[in-house]
């Protein structure tokens, strides 16, 4: 499930992208498949960067990626261990809701990426996530510690604050948000409920065929309850 839409940033040739916080490297994959591209995930869960690893082998195997070059670094987003203004483009995806010191963190977001750099981050929209919270106790442990809801004016400051400014932003995911409520009201750590566990099939299907009629709804739906809001943000 990628959120973060490429084409809005220009990649070019021999670009440096920082994928931090990039889990099991749904993001980092997709960066490398531009020409030439130096790609690094980052991220705590050692777990998750061995299945980012074999992520990126596969699809190097399967021929899919043009004369790049990919890294992977166990990474703190307080402390990143990177050069000031080295990369290009940094993605930060669903990260910032978990980490206690968002400030610092925008801040060495902005401090690697190179003047002029495109910084996008993605956070959990207020509403959909309120009502998570609404619905259940325990789901914040189950969603690896959300910590806090932004509200979008909120986010915006936030980054902007840290050196970026905004130019474009959008709502994503919105067919995961109701598997999400759904999941909050049958209780967030059962995984024994036959409605959830079929919506759960459901979406791991689309994304892997994504199918031009679900890809209709989730656009027509995200301005009303999209899961996530997308930043595009640029370094001054």
């Amino acid at each position: 499930m990628v959120t973060v839409d490429f084409k809005k940033l220009g990649i070019k040739p021999g670009y440096k992208i920082l994928d931090i916080g990039c889990g099991q490297g749904r993001h980092t994959a997709s960066a490398f498949r531009y020409k030439r591209a130096f790609v690094m995930g980052a991220d705590l869960n050692f777990s998750d960067l061995c299945k980012a690893r074999d992520r990126l082998m596969f699809h190097k195997y399967a021929g899919e990626y043009d004369e790049g070059q990919w890294g992977l670094s166990v990474s703190d987003i307080t402390h990143l261990p990177f050069k000031d203004h080295f990369f290009d483009i940094v993605i930060c995806s669903e990260v910032l809701e978990h980490i206690p010191d968002d400030k610092k963190a925008a801040s060495e977001l902005v401090r690697v990426l190179k003047k002029g750099g495109k910084l996008v981050v993605s956070v959990p929209r207020y509403l959909p996530e309120k009502i998570c919270w609404s619905l259940s106790d325990d789901y914040f442990l189950v969603n690896q510690g959300h910590i806090r809801i932004y509200k979008k004016k909120a986010m915006q400051a936030l980054l902007e604050n840290a050196g970026v400014r905004t130019w474009a932003s959008h709502y994503a995911h919105s067919i995961h948000t109701p598997y999400w409520w759904l999941r909050c009201l049958s209780g967030p750590t059962r995984n024994d409920v036959k409605l959830v566990n079929l919506y759960k099939r459901f979406l791991d299907w689309d994304t892997l065929q994504q199918p031009r009629i679900s890809h209709f709804l989730d656009r027509l739906l995200n301005p009303l309850i999209g899961k996530s809001v997308v930043f595009y943000t640029r370094k001054e």
